[in-house]
């Protein structure tokens, strides 16, 4: 649990840094227009930073820090959502979901594990944290 937190905390660090100081790059990269107000993005970037150092605090204690990490699972829940939502109406190309690969899709199973490894543990069905 520890080492998967740490790891969504860098990565998440790592990506926020790259949109709020390159908010371009990523479309450039997949060869679609960036948006009109680039500040836009710049604020997702530093969102999903914020969300880094959470996760960086929940890997001292994922028993006890579960909330960091459901609000985590959420995010990386309904973003997805969004997404399809504006790619099935055209308002995003298709190929704008690769991120979802990485910041969302890769999470959500060892996500919800240390949610149910926090809910068995604080309703008694766990004995000793590993």
């Amino acid at each position: 649990m520890m080492w998967t937190l740490i790891a969504a905390g860098l990565y998440n660090l790592l990506w926020g840094a790259w949109v709020v100081l390159f908010p371009n790059a990523g479309f450039s990269l997949i060869g679609i227009d960036p948006p009109r107000y680039p500040e836009i993005w710049q604020c997702v970037g530093m969102i999903v930073g914020v969300y880094g150092i959470g996760y960086l605090a929940a890997a001292r204690d994922p028993l006890r820090h579960w909330p960091i990490v459901l609000v985590g699972l959420l995010g990386k829940l309904f973003g997805p959502i969004g997404f399809l939502q504006a790619a099935t109406t055209g308002a995003l190309p298709w190929i704008a979901g690769l991120t979802i690969l990485t910041n969302d899709l890769i999470w959500w199973v060892p996500f919800s594990i240390i949610l149910w490894r926090a809910y068995a543990y604080h309703h008694g069905t766990q004995g000793v944290p590993a």
